[in-house]
């Protein structure tokens, strides 16, 4: 029987240039949050699953290994769909944290309910553009998406836009 679900996660730590409190924070509640609840399920290969993700000429690398250890799979997915939401999704973010700092309550709200709307967007996207690999509920996605961004901060724009369009596939 497959137990679909992550059950470790870890960034490539070299695909991250820099991050500051305000990330790290954000990298560690959706890890958390990710392993505490989580619906992963991939193609053709029985969980659960550890999984390592990192960033490699402009695409995403999901790299799969099973509860021992063993690579079952590397899914890369091209990461130019996301350069606009990642693009916005941070500058949202950033507006949010600096309210919170100036300690001022208006606008606050409005800007939440932005920066929540363009993550279920982004999470949305993640999930059409792994649906024939991966199989995942929206929360899980939405937590993977943060991740992304995490690591999508040392991608320069010309290594996504390498990669505009790019369907999302598996190596074995």
């Amino acid at each position: 029987m497959s137990d679909a679900r992550i059950i470790a996660i870890d960034l490539d730590e070299r695909s991250i240039l820099k991050r500051g409190a305000d990330i790290e924070q954000e990298r560690r509640v959706a890890i958390f949050d990710l392993l505490e609840g989580n619906q992963f399920a991939v193609r053709g290969r029985p969980g659960p699953y550890r999984i390592r993700l990192r960033v490699e000429e402009g695409r995403l690398a999901i790299e799969l290994t099973d509860e021992a250890g063993a690579l079952l799979d590397t899914i890369r997915m091209g990461l130019g769909r996301f350069r606009r939401p990642i693009r916005d999704y941070f500058l949202i973010c950033d507006s949010y944290f600096k309210a919170i700092r100036a300690d001022s309550t208006r606008g606050i709200e409005a800007i939440d309910m932005a920066r929540r709307g363009q993550h279920n967007a982004a999470a949305e996207l993640l999930q059409e553009c792994l649906k024939d690999q991966v199989e995942m509920d929206f929360d899980t996605a939405r937590r993977l998406f943060t991740l992304l961004c995490v690591l999508h901060i040392k991608a320069t724009p010309a290594a996504v836009d390498a990669h505009a369009h790019g369907p999302a596939s598996h190596a074995a």
